[in-house]
């Protein structure tokens, strides 16, 4: 009977060895879990920068405002017979 029950304790642990130490192991699911999650958060992330990076172009493709601020404030360029003052704050 002892040599039964042994037996049985030796079979169920091996059957047990897969699910803890196996290449399907619950941590390596769980870890797999995780990287999936983080993957959806930074595609969330990337679609947002996507989407507005498209309605910029889309702006800057239907409307000269946005291209006249660009060039306003990226480039310092003004309109003809227009005066530009520029204030310069900073300690002495």
């Amino acid at each position: 009977m002892k040599f039964l029950t042994v037996t049985l304790l030796l079979v169920i642990a091996l059957m047990q060895y897969p699910l803890w130490f196996g290449k399907a192991s619950w941590k390596k699911v769980w870890e797999a879990d995780q990287d999936v999650i983080a993957a959806r958060e930074n595609n969330l992330t990337l679609q947002h920068r996507n989407s507005m990076l498209e309605a910029e172009v889309n702006d800057l493709k239907q409307g000269s405002e946005a291209i006249e601020e660009r060039a306003r404030s990226d480039l310092g360029m003004i309109k003809q017979d227009e005066i530009l003052f520029q204030i310069v704050t900073g300690a002495p």
